[in-house]
This record gives C-alpha cells, structure tokens and sequence, in this order.
C-alpha cells in the first residue's frame, strides 16, 4: 500500500469515528423546514416593517373617530377663583348723592358645566371625509409594504434554492474528479498510464475544492439572509424546501397567463386616493366662507364673599342656552390663497401620476421581455445540459479505452458545470423577473 492510501485510509478511519458525534450535535438543534408559502406568512407576521404599517392603520382609525367625535357635545367642567385688590366704583345719577360706591366682595369663586355642539359646520363636515381618506391610504400603504415583502422574500428564497443548486452541482463535479483521480490512481500502479495523467488528475481535485466550498458558503449566507428577512433567529438552522428544477414546468404557462394592467399597482392607488383627499380639502377650504352656527349652553354656581369660611357661602347658580352664528367676511385673502395652493398641488398630483404610470409601464414591458428572454435561455441551456451529459458520459468511456485524453475529460466536465450552472441561472432569472413583475403590477398579494 502507498503512502498516499495509507493517509487516505486513516482520514477514512477517523472520519468514521466522528461521524455519531457530528450526528449527535444535529440532532440536538431543530431544523425547520421552509416552502415559499410558510416564508412568507412568517415573513408577513414577523416582519417589523409589516407590523409597523399596520400599526399605522390602528392609528388612523382612531383618527378618524377622533374627527367624528367633534359632532357630538363637548361638555367641559370649569372652576375659577378671583381675589379682588381694589374694588370697582359705581356712581349712580341720584339727588344728593355725589360720591362713588364700592361694589363687589373679596373672593369670587364660579364652577360649572358648559356644553356646545356645532349645528350647521361644513368644514367640520368636509373634514370627516378626509379622515376616512387617510384610513385609506394607510391601509393602501401597509398593502404597499406586504408587496414589497412577498417580492423580497421570494428573491431571498429563489436565491436560497439558486445557491444551494450551484452547490450540488460544484459538489458534483468535485465528486467526479475525484473519482478520476482514483481510477487514474489505480491504472498508474498498474503501469497503466503515465505520470502526468496522475498529477493532472490531482490537480483537477485541487481547482475544484475552493470553488465548491464557494458555493457552500454562499448557500449559508443566503439561509442568514432570509431568516433575517423573514424575522427568524439566525442562529436558528433552516431548510429551503424544494429546488429550482420543480418551477420549469410553470414557466412557459406563467408566461402566457401574465397581464400588463397596471389596476392593482399600490403607487398608482396611493396617489389616486392623494387626489382625492386633496380634492375634499379644497372643498373643506371652500366652505371656509360658508356662515357656521352652533348651540351653547352653560350652568354655572357663583360665590362671594370676605372671608374664608366655606360652610357659610351661599352658591346661586346661573345658567344660559343660546346660539352662536359666525359669518366670515374678511381674513385678509387667506382663504383664497389656500385654495389656490390646493389646485396647484392637485395639478402636480396629475402630473406625478403621469409621470409614474409612465416608469410603471416601461418597469412592467422590461420585466415581461426578461421573462421571455429567460425561456429562450433555459430552453436553450436545458438542451445544453443533456449534449453535455452525453459528452462527459462518452468522454470518460474514450478515455477509459485508452482513446481519450484528461484534457478531453476537463473540456466536458467544465461544459457540463457550465451547461447546469446555465439551466439553473436561467430559471432563477425567470423566476426574479417575474417576481419583479408581479410587484409593480401589485398582484402579488
């Protein structure tokens, strides 16, 4: 036995040794297996951006009823104490009197209770649909978020599933030169073959471990972004489920299915509901020059008195009901120039939503031609993949006859790494493009 398999043979040994142990320490942590689906309902009730926007919708809601409850009574309760320094003069028009009298007490005291509600207020009316609209749009917006999640956590997933291929096929093609290594191992003692296909053959093995362990930190790095995407522990050990070869059959049908309406896109909605908001408030701004009246009433117990002795006052109580009117008539132009400033932001709103529909469909148009671009690769690179499999298999029986070269084996082992490394890439694109896609025209979710 050669040095060379003696040192084999022991790494063999002690691997084998190890492997209860590392089995033991895996089993210790729980894997949690993962599909696209349960991703994105962790992601969609994890996600901190997610609870944020709905956090947000609770808050507008109470907004709103904030605005509705100024059409109900406002009842307040109030007290006040005065404390005289010099009493007020009165002089009454009497014959033989000339000199003023001193009215009032040292201590006035008053609590009571008043009460309004506003009768006729068609701001406060035009108010209470722009309250609405801000529940909308916060709605509209966390709808925005989870849009942008679900396409985050598919391309994080996709990606998972693109590095983890790469991986098996570089582990592959690791595979297989070891294996020619130790077939051209074995033909070398027999005096087979010469020492160059040997050391050729080592160094096959050599070039082909960085690249695979490349791959494998790649795939750990993809895991560590979405768990932390989706709002895991990244300590916690994850298992993407399914590969990317499962999603060829959807492609070409996907394809056809998909539409270019741009109805469900969230941007277009938000600025559709801005105009509209905006709209309300140059009515409300309007109806600042509409006449506003409102009901009052009051019940108030009043006291004074010189001294501090509260058992002794006497409280008369005194109440009043009547009706406040306001008509405006002069604030300087500022009503004017508020509904000016309105109409010129809503001309700008129609202007940006243009302006945006515009990006959306030429956004929409390239992620469409991305997709069709990326049937033609994969159709392409699936042909790829099946003549590089039958050149490698022929390849290594050449060689194996003695009618072939290593250098015959190195061009077909590197076409098919290529060829798969292709095919995968090719359905991983797809798969973004349509992702992206499905983002800008808001169907996603």
């Amino acid at each position: 036995m050669s040095q060379r398999r003696m040192k084999a043979y022991t790494f063999i040994c002690m691997l084998t040794m190890l492997t209860p142990a590392l089995h033991a320490d895996i089993n210790v942590q729980d894997t949690l297996y993962l599909n696209l689906n349960q991703a994105l309902e962790i992601a969609l009730s994890e996600n901190l951006t997610i609870k944020v926007a709905d956090r947000e919708i609770t808050k507008q809601e109470y907004a709103k009823k904030g605005t509705y409850a100024s059409l109900f009574p406002q009842i307040d309760f109030s007290g006040s104490y005065q404390r005289t320094i010099e009493k007020q003069t009165m002089y009454m028009d009497v014959e033989g009197m000339s000199g003023g009298l001193k009215v009032g007490r040292d201590n006035l005291y008053s609590v009571g209770f008043t009460a309004s509600i506003p009768v006729i207020s068609v701001p406060l009316w035009k108010s209470l649909k722009i309250s609405a609209y801000d529940v909308e749009l916060s709605i509209e917006k966390a709808r925005s978020s989870r849009i942008e999640m679900i396409d985050q956590v598919q391309q994080a997933f996709y990606s998972v599933l693109l590095a983890r291929d790469a991986y098996v096929v570089f582990k592959q093609a690791y595979d297989n030169a070891v294996y020619n290594y130790n077939e051209i191992e074995r033909k070398y003692e027999q005096g087979l073959l010469a020492e160059y296909d040997l050391i050729r053959a080592n160094v096959n093995v050599k070039n082909a471990e960085p690249t695979m362990y490349d791959a494998e930190n790649s795939l750990i790095l993809a895991n560590w972004h979405l768990k932390a995407l989706i709002g895991l522990d990244l300590t916690m050990d994850i298992k993407c489920v399914g590969s990317l070869s499962e999603y060829d059959d959807l492609i070409l049908s996907d394809y056809i299915r998909t539409t270019m309406s741009l109805e469900g896109n969230s941007d277009l909605r938000q600025l559709d509901l801005q105009y509209k908001q905006l709209k309300k408030v140059e009515q409300m701004q309007k109806a600042q020059y509409y006449p506003s009246l409102a009901l009052q009433f009051s019940y108030m117990w009043n006291s004074m008195n010189n001294d501090f002795k509260f058992k002794d006052y006497n409280w008369d109580p005194y109440s009043v009901v009547g009706v406040s009117l306001t008509i405006p008539i002069f604030s300087g132009g500022k009503k004017y120039t508020d509904v000016k400033q309105t109409r010129i932001s809503m001309k700008q709103l129609e202007d940006q939503r243009l302006n945006t529909e515009r990006q959306l469909n030429v956004a929409a148009k390239q992620y469409k031609d991305q997709m069709s671009t990326c049937i033609k690769q994969y159709q392409a690179a699936t042909a790829g993949v099946e003549q590089a499999e039958k050149s490698y298999a022929i390849t290594i029986k050449r060689y194996e006859t003695g009618e072939g070269t290593m250098l015959e084996i190195n061009d077909a082992q590197l076409s098919l790494t290529q060829s798969q490394l292709n095919l995968n890439q090719s359905i991983y694109n797809y798969l973004v493009a349509k992702s992206g896609l499905e983002r800008t025209l808001g169907t996603n979710f």
